[in-house]
């Protein structure tokens, strides 16, 4: 895949797997899980489950504007949570970031994450 780029930037948390932040082709970008972890220091954000919600879209938004676009840009949003009851909160933090057409969403409920986050997102942009 010749038009096939790796999206990396110091201002997202560096990957802790086999796996790179992003990846684009064209004007997709495919952009990997993120959890609230801080980049400068690459430990779990400190508070409350707010606080996780803002330093994953935060995480997001730095991978995004490296491969050229904007969170708005996002197509697709998978949200990742350990307790669902949270979806309320997620949903304000949310709007903070994005304003209508909102992306596509899904919301599922899973044991665990790693690090033992509360919440992972991953997503679809699409630059144009």
């Amino acid at each position: 895949m010749s038009n096939r780029a790796i999206i990396q930037t110091e201002q997202a948390p560096q990957a802790i797997g086999t796996y790179s932040q992003a990846v684009k082709i064209g004007e997709t970008t495919y952009l990997s899980g993120q959890i609230p972890l801080v980049p400068s220091t690459m430990e779990m954000v400190e508070g409350d489950f707010e606080a996780q919600v803002v330093q994953v879209f935060e995480n997001l938004a730095a991978v995004c504007e490296a491969a050229g676009g904007t969170l708005q840009q996002i197509v697709k949003l998978n949200i990742f949570l350990t307790d669902l009851s949270h979806f309320g909160t997620v949903n304000e933090v949310m709007s903070r970031y994005f304003t209508q057409p909102y992306p596509a969403r899904a919301a599922i409920g899973v044991a665990e994450l790693p690090r033992g986050a509360a919440v992972e997102m991953d997503g679809v942009l699409v630059t144009q």
